[in-house]
């Protein structure tokens, strides 16, 4: 799926949330031209992955050096800028402009530019803007850390770089609208993406609670969304861990029949809440339902759960999981070359299928 051919994009970026955003435009067809500092380049170049972590951000894109810092550069750049469809910034914000190549700058020569700034506290808030990030700091600012973890327990960083990424598909997001927009009225516009504004989508439904009431949700470890009893990571037998979703009466009383429970039981120890089941003694079923599951493996329980209807997981490390998708034929990697380095990636994401 090319939806994005001839659009061309200028690329200036580097490690994860710009250059993931052009890639996503690079793998939908767009044309994109990748400018880097000559003798280096990006960073992701010498990442403990070296060719191939940065070929999975920047596959399908040509990549050129530019000396923004000599006036050769800057004429080629500006050149450049007159005769792309997107320009992406990933830099601090000012460094663009310092070179001549800021937004107004590319605006006078090119009107119909859609032009991307992708920073930690976005361009238009002043003093914020000077700030520097990176995820974990930005997970620290936006309360992220303080929502993971136990109550009365150290904030705790989410273990991959879930800002940076998602920082990506938002500026992604965010273009491809523009492109859209533009068929329609002929208008370039000015995008800002900041990395504390992904980090409170991501955070959607808390961030929406917070504003409404002024006050921070609860930590809750790793108890589901929901609040229901039986939604929770519990341990099973030989160290494996369990996580189930039962989340109404009805629910929770297939898992008491899984569990050699009488279903009906459930009626008498929980009421269904506004939604979602509620126990009536939480610390007592809690007990009961932790002491039973560890009577068997996370593997055993996930088959007869499913099977019963009740949505459950063993709880896997990343690599076990892509390993059970590949065999079960539910992901199909997919292997991207660049400067002869190949590397095996998920794909965008989703998968189509072409209209009869």
């Amino acid at each position: 799926m090319t939806p994005l051919v001839d659009l061309k994009v200028l690329d200036f970026s580097h490690v994860i949330a710009g250059p993931f955003a052009t890639f996503y435009l690079a793998q939908l067809g767009a044309e994109v031209t990748k400018i880097e500092k000559p003798g280096g380049g990006d960073v992701m170049r010498g990442a403990a992955r070296g060719a191939a972590q940065f070929a999975a951000f920047n596959a399908g894109k040509r990549c050129m050096e530019i000396d923004l810092g000599s006036e050769a550069g800057r004429a080629s750049a500006l050149e450049l800028a007159r005769t792309s469809d997107v320009l992406l910034d990933n830099f601090r914000p000012g460094v663009l402009e310092r070179h001549g190549l800021g937004y107004a700058a590319v605006r006078a020569i090119n009107p119909r530019i859609i032009y991307c700034s992708v920073s930690g506290y976005g361009t238009l808030h002043a003093p914020w803007k000077t700030r520097g990030a990176y995820d974990h700091v930005i997970q620290a600012a936006t309360g992220m850390a303080m929502l993971a973890g136990d109550p009365g327990g150290p904030p705790v960083k989410t273990g991959f770089p879930v800002v940076d990424v998602m920082t990506g598909v938002l500026a992604a997001f965010a273009i491809t609208a523009a492109v859209q927009e533009r068929q329609r009225t002929g208008n370039g516009r000015h995008i800002d993406v900041s990395m504390w504004g992904a980090a409170l989508q991501l955070m959607y439904p808390f961030t929406v609670d917070a504003l409404a009431s002024g006050e921070s949700p609860p930590r809750v470890g790793n108890k589901g969304y929901s609040g229901s009893p039986a939604a929770e990571y519990f341990e099973a037998a030989a160290g494996s861990f369990i996580a189930i979703g039962a989340n109404t009466v009805a629910q929770i009383g297939k898992l008491y029949g899984v569990l050699g429970w009488a279903p009906e039981q459930a009626r008498t120890e929980l009421e269904q809440g506004p939604g979602f089941a509620r126990a009536r003694d939480p610390a007592a079923f809690r007990d009961k339902l932790a002491g039973t599951l560890k009577t068997r493996h996370a593997s055993e329980w996930e088959e007869l759960l499913h099977a019963a209807g009740v949505p459950a997981a063993k709880v896997r490390t990343l690599s076990e999981f892509t390993t059970d998708a590949k065999a079960a034929g539910a992901l199909l990697p997919s292997i991207l070359q660049m400067a002869g380095s190949a590397v095996a990636t998920p794909g965008l994401g989703w998968t189509t299928t072409e209209a009869d």
